[in-house]
This record gives C-alpha cells, structure tokens and sequence, in this order.
C-alpha cells in the first residue's frame, strides 16, 4: 500500500537527513484536504525540535527526499508545516487492476491467536425480542463479522436467560389465568404468547397492591404481601429444587418461546456458534462464589447472604448470593464467563449490552480479577445506547414493548409502499418483487439502526429509513443495483496495457475512497463499531453516484479509459457489498 511505503521512506529521511530515529507507526498521514493539492498530508511540527529547522525547510528537506527515494511519489508542496505528497497515477492504476476483482479486498489474513469470543443477544424466556434485542443483534454479529475480516478467529455466543423470578412470573400467570392456552389454539408465537402472560402478572400484581394498600399497608408491605408475588417466588425454590411439575411447566413454555425466538433470528439473518443457558451456568457460579468465601475475596453477611465490598475501587457493596441461597445476574456471569472461557480456549470476551449495565460489566471484571483470572484483563463491555421510536420508550412489563417480529412486517409493507410508488418493481414476478421488498426493509432496518455510533442512544424512525436518497441503506442498495445494470450491459477484459492515462477528478475522488477501505475495517473493528462501516458505505455510494454521472462509462470512445472506468465500477460494486455484508445487509442484483 502507497501509504505504507510513504511512511517507510519519511522515516528514512528523518534517519538520514536529520539523525531522528522514529518507527513508523509514528508517521501520521491523513488525506490532504480538498482545498490543496496533493493526497496524504503529514505535520512535521512533532519533529521541528530535534531537527532543529524551521517547520517550512524540515517539510521542504523531507519531502525532497521522498520524492526521489519513492518511486510512486510524483511531488509534494508545503504550505507552513503541513507536507503534501502527491501520489503518480500509475500507482493508482496499478491499484485498480490488482484490486478490482478481488473478492477479499480489504480483508486481512488470518491471525494465529486464540479466538475472540462476543456475546449478543442474551434475551429473557419471559418476552418476545423487541427493538432494543433488534439494535443488540444487529451491533454483535457485525462487530463479530468486522473482527472476522481482521483476521480474527470469531465465536458468537448466545446466553439465553431461561430462569429467575421473571421467568416465573409468566409461569404463575399461564397457571391461574391462561386456561391451557398454546401457541397453536391461540395462532400466536410461542414467545408472544409466554410475552403476553409476563404482562397479565404485572397487570394482576399491581391490582392486588392496590387492594392491600386499601386495607391499610404501605406500598412496600403490600409488594411484600402479595400472593402473586410470594408465589413467583415459591415457585423460584422449587425450580432450583428441582420439583417435578414446575420443571415440567418451565420446559413447555420455554420451548414455545425458543421456537418464537428462532422465526425472529432468521428473519433478521442471525447465526450463532453456540447457545449458553442460565440454567445450566448459574450453578458454576455458585462453585466460584464458594471459592471466593475460602480465599476471603467474598463475605457471608448474618442473614447468610454472600457480598463482596468494591468501596476501595470506587464501587459499592454487591450480592452475589441470595440469603435464600439463590443466585443472581452477577452469580450467573461468574460462571459463565469461566465456562467460555475454558471453551474456547479465549483471552477476549467481549459483551454487547446496553449501558444501562455498564455498572454490572465493572464489577463482572473487578470481581474475576479478584478471583486470580488474569484474562479478565481483556473483558470488555461493549456498551450501546438505548433505542427508542417516535412515540417513546417501551416497557415490556406494561405491554408497550415494540416487537421485533411487528416491527420487521410494518418494515417489510413500508417498503413495499415506497417501491411500488417509484415504479421499481414494475418488471418484476411478484416472487421477484416480495423477495426484494424484505432486501429493501432489512436493509433499511439495520442501516439506520449501525450507521449510529453504538454509545449513542437514537430514535429508529421506521418512514425515514426507507429513502432512496437519502443517507440509508435503501440508497446503497439502489446504487449496487445500478453498477450491476452497468456491468451486465458491458463484457469486462481482464487485460488492458498500462499506456499513460490522466484521470478526472471524480475518478481519482473514487479511487482515493476505494483504496481507504482496508484501514476503514480495521479502525471499525478498533472501536467495536459497525458506524465506521456504514457511513463509509455511504459515502462511497454518494461518491460513485457523482463519478457515474459525470463521467461516460459505456459510452466512452477511448478502449483503454472504458476498460479501466468498467473496473473502477466493479471495483465499487465489489465494496459496497463487502461493507454491507459486514452490516448483514444483502444487496439486489436489480431494483
């Protein structure tokens, strides 16, 4: 790569010229900006002191050097301490041929590390998933595809909340007010069902406080005392007892909600290496803690409930057991992260939760150090803003949550609406038509949702996303389709004569985008963010819509400029899908 070799010879110009020894990751090129000539600009300030020159003559000395010593360097300016280069374009000639068709561009090879394991999902038996599980999804299969094309060895991992006094509370409710109700006497999915009966138990529960509050308790007695509640909480000890019939209950409506959960998971084009459940992990916890007590790390309080004190790090006290002997989140996450870990052979667990357990995350880690693990080091909380629509928040608990399942139909109907409004399906089977539509609403769904930075919450607005203008994937995809119409109308030679040809300024505005592409994935994978992607994506189809417009591709008479501007167009092509693959987007062949 151009900028590579660039940095490796100013590091032997300041060697040579100046006696500063320096490595290379020290060079700092970014693009020239678009008001002066040139194409990578370095500020030679950081060296001005031990090469005691004046910013201008370091600049000047340097770039001298460059010039001679870098073949594919056609010249440089200064302007004060800023060294602009500008690159010959043979080189980006050259880059286009070797590029254009290869299918891994942009990809590294693989590393000989252990692999790196990412947790996303981790939804509750108790519910259907909802938006916030939609951005959860989204955000860790891309960050895991991201880290793939680094050249990471990737898990992707699911732990599956399947037990706790949540779980129960759907339970008690299908006991006493569900009547034998199944997904299939009632036509619903497994997990909206179960969904449906966690909101009749906060329904029913919050009815009976009102009642007790009215024959004289306070608020916190009537929680206390009401049978609702007290019942979830019997049913609790007999789960972890093992009693029969509730084992019984917990597996037929845990395997409505697992198949409800499948449906959603490949409709949104979700995968996993292995699936963790709570029920099977809480218990490792539970060995950790008992550890914990022996080494002094944890402390039984009087009641027999087991805490450990972080006040020195700034925390607070924590519960990691229940007076009662049961476990919690924080019991549970113990356990687990050892099992994975001893799985995989890893070193790097990498959680995709919302911020609101940022707190939850801080102590998993401080807790496992504790503990003597020293890979709790490189336990890292990917921590995601909230997600919300126009209308609010949602509360899964009072029944406003936004289902995941209705959210992707009224996606799939929008864009529907939008598409047949523009004309775009007009040609198409109806078969054609409905395949592209779920393209065009998936596309939009996780577009709008990735091209956010993930520590920012955001505002989903299901119209805006559908938008073939716009800064949406909608948009990306159109232009995907258009290269692939301007490519089946033309027969691409793989060989072509390297004569001197001059390009325009939107083609070397597009072939500068184009080559930005492998340092773009790799500072994605960086800052676990999928954004970097997606407004690259963007910006890439912005800037390839600007060259097709202004630049004749077909219809250019010179064979040689029609050949390359035909690879150029592939080239886009080709990297537009690899960014949106990396988001799960699909791109249509036509629209």
């Amino acid at each position: 790569m151009i900028d590579i070799m660039l940095q490796n010879s100013i590091v032997q110009a300041l060697k040579n010229l100046y006696g500063i020894d320096i490595n290379t990751k020290n060079i700092i090129l970014t693009p020239t900006k678009k008001e002066f000539e040139g194409d990578f600009t370095l500020v030679v300030f950081p060296f001005v002191k031990q090469a005691r020159k004046k910013p201008e003559v370091l600049a000047n000395g340097i770039g001298e050097y460059v010039v001679n010593d870098c073949t594919y360097i056609a010249d440089f300016n200064v302007i004060k301490g800023f060294l602009n280069f500008s690159i010959d374009q043979s080189y980006w000639l050259n880059f286009i041929i070797e590029n254009y068709s290869n299918p891994n561009f942009g990809y590294k090879p693989a590393k000989n590390e252990k692999p790196v394991v990412v947790e996303f999902s981790s939804p509750n038996t108790n519910k259907p998933l909802h938006l916030g599980h939609i951005r959860n999804n989204l955000l860790g299969w891309s960050v895991s595809e991201i880290l793939k094309a680094n050249g990471y060895a990737v898990k992707k991992v699911n732990l599956v909340n399947d037990r706790g006094i949540h779980i129960c509370k759907s339970m008690i409710a299908w006991q006493k007010f569900g009547h034998g109700e199944t997904p299939q006497s009632s036509n619903m999915k497994g997990d909206h069902l179960v969904g449906k009966y966690y909101v009749v138990f906060d329904k029913e529960y919050k009815a009976e406080i009102e009642a007790l509050k009215s024959k004289g308790m306070s608020e916190d007695e009537a929680k206390q005392n009401a049978s609702l509640m007290l019942q979830a909480q019997e049913m609790l000890r007999k789960w972890e007892a093992k009693d029969e019939e509730i084992m019984s209950l917990w597996k037929k409506m845990n395997g409505w909600v697992y198949e409800g959960f499948e449906e959603t998971y490949k409709n949104l084009g979700i995968d996993f290496d292995k699936i963790y459940y709570e029920s099977n992990t809480y218990l490792l916890g539970k060995e950790l803690v008992n550890e914990g007590l022996k080494k002094g790390v944890f402390y039984r309080r009087e009641d027999g409930s087991v805490w450990i004190d972080l006040t020195d790090e700034g925390l607070d006290e924590k519960l990691l057991l229940r007076k009662d002997g049961t476990s919690v989140y924080m019991t549970q996450d113990l356990g687990t992260a050892c099992l994975r870990h001893k799985d995989f052979d890893s070193d790097r667990l990498i959680y995709v939760v919302g911020n609101e357990q940022n707190y939850h995350f801080s102590v998993l880690k401080l807790v496992l150090q504790k503990l003597g693990f020293e890979w709790a080091d490189n336990l890292y909380h990917l921590s995601y803003g909230m997600v919300e629509l126009p209308t609010g928040k949602m509360k899964s608990r009072e029944g406003t949550i936004v289902d995941a399942d209705d959210l992707i139909a009224s996606m799939i109907e929008i864009a529907k609406e939008q598409t047949q409004s523009h004309g775009k399906t007009d040609e198409f089977t109806e078969e054609e038509a409905n395949k592209l539509y779920k393209q065009l609403a998936l596309g939009a769904l996780k577009y709008f949702i990735l091209k956010v930075d993930p520590v920012k919450n955001m505002l989903f607005n299901p119209q805006e996303s559908i938008d073939f203008n716009g800064n949406t994937g909608t948009f990306i995809q159109y232009t995907f389709a258009r290269i692939n119409s301007i490519l089946k109308k033309a027969t691409i030679i793989t060989d072509c004569e390297k004569e001197l040809i001059t390009f325009n300024i939107k083609e070397l505005a597009l072939i500068k985008i184009l080559y930005a592409f492998p340092s773009v994935i790799e500072q994605a994978a960086t800052n676990y963010s999928p954004a970097v992607i997606a407004n690259y994506a963007y910006d890439l189809a912005k800037v390839f819509n600007a060259f097709y417009q202004d630049t004749p591709i077909l219809k250019e008479n010179n064979k040689i400029m029609r050949l390359i501007r035909l690879q150029l167009t592939e080239f886009s092509g080709r990297t537009i899908k690899t960014a949106m693959h990396l988001l799960g987007i699909d791109v249509p062949q036509k629209m």
